[in-house]
């Protein structure tokens, strides 16, 4: 049997032993917890940070050639788009945008094409796209009148803003006039290439089906809105590869401004 003096010194070892392995523990549990708020923090400024260094890039450039840059480069945005999705097929030739039946038609689509029927809903579809592809020049006027409006407090939030600030700012500006642009021609264009008879066709065929029901189908609001839709997906495209290589802007201040804030 050990003297008390021995059994006493090892229980002051095991619990000095025990101590140092909690406080490792500890200190492993504050590195973990500094090391997830770090984390956090970088997640909850990474847009922050995006935005400061853009406006860093910004600081040798004047207010004045900011706004001029920003504008030319958007005019030229903004005409691209609407030249390319205007012409002929511009909207039916375009994945991107080619505007498809509306949902309440596809059940029908699917079934008339069993029966060897498709070519009504392929009548349909290219009617829809070529009343949109009418409609889009319409737009020129109204976002290169939203370019001419735009403020320096504008340009700014656009050039430190997401790859489609720009983008946002058309449509917050432009949506509601132009859909009161766009529906008359669409109309006009429904007209032209008989769209309706078209429709009727079609949703006649769907009905000897059980599978259409007209009044679900409003052409001329579902026309216009797709219309909108893919012109400011375009937009977005050519405002996102401006961003991503300056020199394909149109304008020396317009190279010189996204110059500044590409990083």
């Amino acid at each position: 049997m050990r003297p008390p003096q021995i059994f006493i010194a090892s229980l002051l070892c095991l619990s000095a032993s025990a101590q140092a392995f909690d406080l490792s523990g500890l200190v492993s549990k504050e590195q973990l917890g500094n090391l997830g708020r770090s984390v956090q923090g970088q997640s909850q400024t990474g847009e922050a940070s995006a935005s400061n260094s853009n406006s860093s890039g910004l600081a040798g450039v004047s207010n004045t050639d900011q706004v001029s840059g920003l504008k030319q480069a958007l005019t030229q945005g903004a005409e691209t788009a609407v030249a390319s999705l205007s012409r002929e097929n511009g909207f039916l030739g375009n994945d991107k945008v080619r505007i498809p039946l509306p949902d309440s038609l596809k059940k029908a689509d699917s079934l008339m094409r069993q029966f060897g029927m498709g070519k009504y809903a392929d009548e349909l579809t290219t009617s829809m796209n070529r009343a949109a592809e009418a409609a889009v020049p319409e737009a020129k006027a109204l976002l290169v009148g939203a370019v001419k409006k735009m403020t320096v407090e504008d340009a700014k939030g656009i050039l430190t803003g997401g790859n489609d600030a720009a983008t946002q700012y058309f449509r917050k500006n432009t949506e509601t006039a132009l859909t009161g642009k766009f529906k008359p021609i669409v109309n006009k264009s429904m007209q032209k290439v008989k769209l309706a008879e078209k429709y009727d066709q079609f949703a006649g065929r769907g009905v000897q089906f059980g599978v259409v029901d007209q009044k679900d189908a409003k052409l001329d609001d579902y026309i216009t809105r797709k219309a909108m839709d893919g012109l400011f997906l375009m937009m977005a495209e050519q405002e996102k590869a401006i961003r991503a290589n300056p020199m394909q802007a149109a304008g020396s201040l317009a190279k010189k401004v996204f110059s500044a804030i590409k990083f």
